[in-house]
């Protein structure tokens, strides 16, 4: 992967990084995203954010080595610490949990009042998110999964707005994807039956532990969640 050719994951994070953004990557790793979206003509301005030491000296390298320290701010700060309340209109997180991305949205939301969109691209537990952008008025406009080296990646797109609309099932759409529901790929079915498998593994081993309102209760969590998502898959 490099800034001419990224991965196909982060290639379907740019896709949507609308025409001429002011752009903040948060968790940028060595900028090959921003890089890419400046090159591509698809951003103006970039922001790439990193908290780690080693990938935020990657992330300025990189940067230089493109010549594009005009176009390019490489900055180091926790989440939405590396943006100024106005700078930016679009915000890419990718390849994090959802708690995190949620975590880092949330502390830092008194930075988008100018932010038109929010391309968040958890590894995992992206109800996480979806629940932040309820709480927070922010729609989902298009869901997009797939797989890439074995591994399984959604990504969410939101911008500011009635949430209610992509939401009416809440607890299943919350936790399966509004918008992924809908579409039911081959693709999201195949992740919802890896779950299943684990869940009812889970299950199986909680049958045979000492009885405990905790049990009873992960017990009943897990029959839900296993009734949704088979109802999901028989659709």
């Amino acid at each position: 992967m490099n800034t001419e050719k990224l991965s196909q994951r982060l290639e379907a994070v740019a896709n949507y990084i609308p025409k001429d953004a002011r752009l903040a990557d948060i968790g940028s790793d060595h900028a090959y995203l921003p890089c890419y979206a400046i090159k591509k003509e698809m951003a103006v301005f970039a922001i790439a954010g990193e908290v780690v030491e080693g990938p935020y000296q990657s992330a300025k390298r990189q940067v230089e080595l493109e010549g594009l320290t005009d176009q390019i701010v490489v900055r180091k700060g926790n989440g939405l610490e590396v943006v100024e309340p106005g700078e930016v209109d679009c915000i890419t997180i990718a390849g994090m949990g959802g708690t995190l991305i949620a975590s880092i949205l949330e502390e830092g939301k008194s930075k988008l009042g100018s932010v038109q969109r929010l391309i968040l691209q958890p590894n995992i537990s992206a109800i996480s998110i979806r629940l932040w952008l309820l709480d927070h008025k922010w729609e989902l406009i298009s869901e997009e999964i797939l797989e890439e080296d074995g591994k399984i990646y959604e990504i969410l797109v939101a911008e500011a707005g009635d949430p209610h609309k992509s939401y009416k099932e809440l607890h299943k759409e919350l936790l399966l994807g509004p918008l992924l529901l809908k579409n039911n790929s081959a693709i999201f079915k195949k992740k919802w039956q890896l779950e299943l498998k684990n869940w009812q593994r889970i299950l199986m081993q909680l049958e045979k532990a000492v009885e405990s309102e905790e049990t009873t209760q992960k017990r009943l969590e897990l029959n839900e969640k296993i009734q949704m998502v088979e109802e999901a898959l028989n659709q």
